[in-house]
C-alpha cells in the first residue's frame, strides 16, 4: 500500500469516527426525556460489548465445548456478583482445565 493511499484511508476513518461522535452531541441540545430512548441508549454499550465478546469466546479456544464451559463459569460468577478479575481468571482456569481433559 502506498503512503498516499494509507493517508487517504486514515483521513476517511478519522472523519467517520469524528462524525459518529460529534453529530449526536451537536444534534441533541437538551436532556432526553423519553424513557424508551433513554433505556435504549443505556443498554447500547452492553449490547455492543456482548456482540464483540461472544464470537471471540468461541473462536479463542481449541474446542467449542471448552469455550462453553468457560462462558458458563463466567456467567455464573458474574450473576453471583464477583469482580471482573475473579470472573476472568476463573473462566480462563475453567477453559484450561477443560482443554486438558478434552485433549486426553
Amino acid at each position: 500500500m502506498s503512503t498516499r493511499t494509507y493517508f487517504i484511508y486514515l483521513i476517511i476513518m478519522a472523519v467517520t469516527t469524528y462524525l459518529i461522535r460529534a453529530v449526536p452531541f451537536a444534534a441533541v441540545k437538551k436532556k432526553i426525556e423519553n424513557r424508551f430512548i433513554r433505556s435504549f441508549l443505556y443498554y447500547i454499550p452492553y449490547a455492543v460489548l456482548t456482540a464483540m465478546t461472544i464470537p471471540a469466546i468461541f473462536s479463542a479456544t481449541a474446542s467449542v465445548i471448552s469455550a462453553s464451559i468457560g462462558l458458563f463459569v463466567a456467567i455464573l460468577l458474574a450473576l453471583r456478583g464477583k469482580s471482573l478479575t475473579t470472573v476472568a481468571v476463573a473462566a480462563c482456569c475453567a477453559v484450561y482445565i477443560a482443554e486438558i481433559f478434552l485433549i486426553r
